[in-house]
């Protein structure tokens, strides 16, 4: 006779319930991942999103801090566009911009070639951070009395060579040039660091390859090392224009826009509108400006720049 078996029993599925040896209820990475992103995000909500929104808002507006805020449409942008102040202190931004992302990104590719093939030591790489952790207004403080026209050791070192003193930023000519130099010199180790890292990523083997081709060092710098360094020249380039074009504390504590208007950046006349004339609205629609204006050169420069690209294949 044939015996019938049963067939074998299905293992049990585990219990989703199941606890782990500690009693702890085991929880997706997701939920761990917001619960760690969650304090930042009420931080960005508070101090950046929502005040955003508001200055968004107030940007339609006529407001002092006196009173209530008015709807005025969009009457306080199409007074930006005939405001012959706001073109000034564009063109005086973008003369900075232009001068201190110059300087700063090319010195600190030289100083980032200069880590990576010759200072091998980890105390010069942290002293070329030093000056940027130093707060800027202090930085700002020092360099202007170092260049003071009367005391300061620059002029009397010009002065000692027979050469006519300079007032650095005192005179239309030297303000921008001299605040752009300021912060370039305080940027400049930060900047490099980055770089730095973007040199860390290429592969030594196709320096041995090129070496083994015969070509030269500023064949090698141009055909090799720019090319594959561009995502991260990109991403400086973009981080550093944006805070290029935010400057204020250098500005405020040496020159205050002056003289005349010769170092009156976008930054600084929003500042003065917003809390030197009590107008609010006025203020909050140049920032509304500044900010599309940000996001334009940001756009423009990651899509023709090819940032998000890398030859490193």
């Amino acid at each position: 006779m044939t015996t019938l078996t049963k067939p074998a029993a299905q293992a049990a599925p585990p219990d989703s319930g199941k606890k782990s040896r500690f009693g702890i209820r085991r929880i997706g990475d997701l939920k761990i991942a917001l619960l760690f992103i969650f304090p930042a995000m009420i931080g960005f909500v508070l101090f950046f999103l929502v005040p955003t929104i508001r200055g968004i808002y107030l940007s339609f507006t006529e407001y002092s801090i006196l009173g209530d805020p008015t709807w005025i449409g969009l009457k306080n942008y199409t007074a930006i566009f005939t405001d012959d102040l706001f073109w000034n202190a564009m063109g005086v931004t973008v003369q900075y911009v232009a001068l201190n992302i110059g300087f700063q990104t090319v010195i600190a590719i030289g100083l980032a070639l200069l880590m990576h093939r010759v200072a091998k030591s980890t105390f010069i790489r942290g002293a070329l951070l030093l000056p940027f952790l130093v707060a800027n207004v202090i930085v700002a403080l020092l360099w202007f009395w170092m260049l003071d026209y009367q005391l300061g050791i620059v002029n009397e070192i010009i002065n000692w060579l027979g050469l006519p003193r300079i007032a650095f930023f005192g005179s239309e000519q030297w303000a921008i040039p001299t605040i752009a130099f300021v912060n370039v010199w305080r940027h400049m180790g930060y900047t490099a660091l980055l770089v730095f890292a973007g040199l860390q990523s290429i592969p030594h083997h196709v320096y041995e390859v090129a070496n083994l081709d015969g070509a030269s060092p500023t064949r090698t710098f141009w055909s090799i090392t720019m090319p594959l360094l561009r995502p991260v020249l990109v991403l400086v380039l973009v981080v550093t224009v944006i805070g290029s074009f935010q400057v204020f504390d250098t500005v405020a504590v040496t020159t205050g826009g002056g003289p005349v208007n010769a170092s009156r950046v976008i930054q600084m006349y929003i500042y003065q509108r917003a809390f030197g004339e009590s107008d609010f609205g006025y203020a909050s629609a140049l920032s509304v400006i500044l900010f599309i204006i940000l996001a334009l050169v940001a756009f423009i420069q990651m899509k023709f720049l090819k940032g998000n690209e890398t030859d490193l294949d």
